[in-house]
């Protein structure tokens, strides 16, 4: 019998702890990432989905033993991505470069460990007035895609535009555009080592995106595409020659 795919959905907490914004408690009662594990249980069912804060534990509830255990993490940042240890960062990009999944959300954009794995500022333009977000379907083979209308539509939600500082994607999934006329390359995905990460923009604290069933259904397709199931997970192996091996 195969293992059950084993998910950790990581988030700050700060905005829910704080209450700031003041209606973030009304929108999320059991918090951001108790929404979005909320709709991965719904829709993989015969998958474990825990959750963790920054203040979870000493290491953010990201140690060693948890992340070894882990098939695909979400994460969920925004005011607090210099809080996150720089230890745990590179821990969490071992562990990517050995296989685990990895679906960055939101403004999960400027965390450490998505700058430490893409190599570039990760910036982008905002504005944050609850405009409509339309989500276009740009590759529609793609398995993040399946069963995903066209578009998707997002009453109210934060603008992210570009230009977005991100290398160019292995795969640009979704184009997002705003009211205002701006766009955005809101679903795009990258390997590094043996993992796969899947960024996705749609999903601000200010508004009850996590409960969208098509932006849920966005989600629950990513962590299996990032899952890759039947990998075996392994560090990669980082050497150099000795010496003498070249010479003479």
């Amino acid at each position: 019998m195969s293992k059950p795919l084993r998910i950790l959905v990581w988030n700050e907490g700060v905005h829910e702890a704080r209450n700031t914004p003041e209606h973030i408690n009304d929108i999320y009662p059991d918090g951001m990432h108790g929404a979005i594990a909320e709709g991965l249980r719904a829709l993989l069912p015969d998958a474990e989905v825990s959750t963790a804060t920054l203040a979870s534990d000493d290491e953010h509830g990201l140690s060693e033993a948890v992340l070894a255990e882990t098939d695909v993490l979400l994460w969920w940042g925004h005011i607090a991505h210099d809080e996150v240890r720089d230890d745990v960062v590179e821990r969490v990009q071992r562990h990517v470069h050995g296989g685990m999944g990895l679906l960055v959300l939101h403004s999960g954009h400027f965390s450490k460990i998505f700058i430490r794995l893409l190599g570039t500022t990760c910036s982008l333009k905002w504005r944050n007035e609850g405009e409509r977000e339309l989500v276009w379907n740009v590759k529609p083979s793609h398995p993040i895609t399946e069963g995903v209308p066209q578009p998707i539509v997002i009453d109210e939600q934060e603008m992210y535009g570009e230009f977005f500082d991100i290398p160019d994607p292995d795969d640009l999934i979704f184009v997002s555009s705003f009211a205002g006329g701006e766009i955005f390359r809101s679903g795009v995905t990258f390997t590094r080592g043996a993992g796969r990460i899947f960024y996705f923009s749609p999903g601000d604290q200010d508004y009850p995106v996590y409960y969208h069933d098509d932006v849920r259904r966005v989600l629950a397709n990513g962590v299996q595409w990032a899952a890759q199931p039947g990998r075996v997970r392994a560090q990669p192996e980082v050497s150099n020659p000795a010496r003498g091996w070249f010479e003479g």
